[in-house]
């Protein structure tokens, strides 16, 4: 039995999950985001919800952080060096040689995180074989280190030729810059990754040293501050892959916590899904700043070996979570034409939307959203008492420049907008796959989730919404449900054939060491292809029970799935990835207990959409609400307000999740 707290950092506030299993309470926070220092939101949810006494008993604080997100997004990291084999100083900007949207005109790639007078290179070549073609020029590397001291560089990024095969040339590459007395931080390319791809495995490893710089500290920080209160377990970081890291990991390997934050929601949505039997969901996680959507299929994540952040491939475990400007905070305005436009630009957490009365004076969702009626008046989690007055000033300067009638008309817009957005986000991670969206299930959380739901199931033509328990709150449920998982990644191309599986058995047998998952689940992957193509799909094995047929079968099947067709090619083996998995605690709960804490509202003023009128409509509590009761109406907790639109009607689900299905087709 442990106690858990999940943390989850959000564009405008801060979510907490405690989940005690000896006594089965649960415990939620929801606090302002603080972007300048991030840690300070985090020790504020602490603090508004765990005494000292129950923080000391917790195991482990999960955390899910934008940190080195944000670093990439607003290009504040670390000035970083890079040594490479000589010869590639410039795979950074001739990257794959092709354009990112071959239809844009005026696109041009993103800047390199390495300017070119920071790229040093080395003489020595290793074969893809690990074999040492050239051995390593010693005195390259003392000139690239009084360079970088001459130029204030904080970190290295050691990046050499086929090191994956054989390190020797990287690891005395960084012997050499310590010796060059250089104390930052050094990234090296076979530690990063595994896998060939120069430019790919180039990028990956200067964006670990680039975000490392932030990432490091701000662990620390937190981790010293939450000892201060009592805190004596284990802080775990959440990876891009899904699962969590320990602090000393997520600070050595930061590039894996890139997406750490939206990655929780969709492992939740997975494992709601599972629960319920959901066979397709889709998780719309609406919060201060964005939409985060993905595709769930019969409870499983969909994980990809390679994802992208502001142009920048990165070779690592990555859950398919697509975002979107849209959330609470995106602000409205008219462009040029004088169209309504929604995002992607946000008033964030400072100075917030302009109802928040903290300063803000721009017309976002939430200020439109609040003059529908969809958000009830008065104060909501984090102190903050909510001005109707303020969104409506906020909003009526847009009738005129966008000849919509009146402050109502606008508020509509914005939301209907700012809806379709999202739904478009939802097509491309289900149309674009060949997934039928109305056969699914959206599971809505986040802030703003429960608002938009019956709004993208309209979008979509989708018959059900499902809102879990605390779904303001529910991305930090998926924390506190999490698993700490290692994974490690090696290239090796050649036939799959009966000679082949002795190979990947003692490769995936040395990945397995050194990951050093003792009694963790060991899982295995092999990236596959035919031979003569390019691009590989990812299949698991069971190297103790498959042969090659029964993996060429799952291949082709996975391959007929992708592509509507299979080919007699024979296939090939490019990389062996290796998982393992720590379940933390297996009394941990599905999903959470129904929340409380919000009396009955009564009855408000509430726009339909699907009528285009006001309607007096009934306020609910979420606690003890069982129904059926058809729509308009809104369902209230602490941490989110569900609105169901005339058309739907929504009762309890035994799970306590609320069930929103669809009655008529408006």
């Amino acid at each position: 039995m442990t106690t858990v707290i999940g943390v989850d950092v959000g564009g405008t506030f801060t979510d907490l999950v405690l989940h005690d299993a000896a006594t089965g309470e649960i415990r939620v926070a929801k606090q302002p985001t603080t972007p300048a220092a991030p840690e300070l939101g985090v020790l504020a949810a602490v603090d508004a919800a765990v005494p000292a006494g129950l923080l000391a008993r917790c195991a482990h604080f999960v955390h899910g952080t934008t940190v080195g997100l944000n670093a990439l997004l607003e290009s504040r990291g670390a000035a970083v060096g890079l040594i490479t084999t000589r010869g590639f100083r410039d795979v950074l900007e001739i990257r794959r040689g092709d354009r990112d949207d071959p239809y844009d005109l005026f696109w041009t790639p993103p800047p390199p995180l390495v300017p070119r007078r920071l790229r040093a290179e080395a003489s020595e070549r290793v074969a893809a074989d690990g074999s040492v073609v050239g051995g390593l020029d010693e005195d390259d590397v003392l000139r690239a280190a009084r360079l970088f001291a001459e130029e204030g560089v904080e970190a290295v990024a050691i990046v050499l030729v086929n090191s994956y095969a054989n390190p020797g040339h990287e690891l005395r590459a960084a012997e050499l810059l310590r010796e060059a007395g250089f104390t930052g931080p050094v990234s090296l390319s076979h530690e990063v990754s595994g896998e060939y791809r120069e430019y790919e495995r180039t990028c990956t490893t200067v964006v670990d040293a680039f975000v490392r710089h932030r990432m490091g500290p701000y662990l620390h920080n937190l981790d010293r501050e939450l000892r201060s209160r009592g805190f004596a377990g284990d802080l775990l970081v959440t990876r891009s892959g899904g699962g969590a890291l320990t602090l000393a990991e997520a600070a050595a390997r930061p590039f894996e916590t890139i997406l750490s934050g939206p990655v929780a929601g969709a492992a939740a949505t997975a494992r709601l899904a599972a629960t319920l039997g959901l066979g397709t969901a889709v998780a719309a996680d609406v919060g201060g700043t964005s939409f985060d959507t993905a595709l769930i299929e019969d409870g499983r994540l969909p994980l990809l070996y390679q994802g992208e952040v502001v142009g920048l491939p990165l070779q690592s475990p990555w859950v398919d979570v697509r975002s979107v400007g849209a959330g609470g905070g995106s602000i409205a305005y008219a462009d040029s034409g004088g169209l309504l436009r929604v995002g992607p630009r946000s008033a964030g957490a400072d100075p917030g939307p302009a109802c928040y009365g903290r300063g803000g004076a721009e017309p976002t969702v939430t200020d439109a959203a609040l003059h529908l009626g969809m958000i009830p008046a008065g104060h909501i989690s984090g102190g903050i008492e909510l001005s109707a007055d303020a969104a409506a000033d906020a909003l009526a300067p847009l009738a005129a420049p966008t000849g919509i009638a009146d402050a109502d008309a606008v508020a509509e817009g914005v939301v209907r907008i700012a809806a379709a957005h999202m739904a478009q986000a939802v097509r491309g991670v289900t149309v674009e796959r060949g997934v039928d969206a109305r056969g699914a299930a959206i599971v809505a959380f986040g802030g703003a989730g429960p608002l938009f739901g019956c709004l993208i199931a309209d979008e979509l033509d989708v018959d059900t919404v499902v809102v879990p328990p605390n779904a303001g709150n529910f991305s930090a449920v998926g924390l506190v449900q999490a698993d700490v998982v290692r994974s490690a990644a090696r290239t090796l191309v050649r036939p799959l054939d009966a000679d082949a599986l002795p190979v990947i058995e003692g490769l995936a047998a040395a990945l397995f060491d050194r990951l050093d998952g003792a009694g963790a689940v060991r899982e295995v992957d092999l990236d596959l292809r035919h031979r003569g193509q390019e691009h590989t799909l990812t299949v698991p094995v069971r190297l103790e029970e498959d042969d090659v047929e029964a993996i060429g079968a799952r291949f082709s099947a996975a391959y007929h799935r992708a592509f509507g067709h299979r080919l007699p090619d024979p296939l090939e083996v490019v990389t062996v990835r290796a998982t393992t998995r720590v379940v933390l605690d297996a009394d941990r709960p599905l999903v959470p207990a129904p929340p409380s804490g919000e009396a009955a509202g009564g009855v408000t003023r509430l726009w339909s959409f699907r009528r285009r009128a006001w309607a007096e409509a009934p306020v609910l509590a979420r606690e003890g609400f069982t129904g059926p009761a058809e729509g308009p109406l809104l369902v209230i907790e602490p941490t989110a307000t569900t609105y169901v639109d005339a058309g739907f009607a929504v009762e309890a689900h035994g799970s306590g999740c609320l069930m929103i299905t669809r009655k008529d087709r408006g």
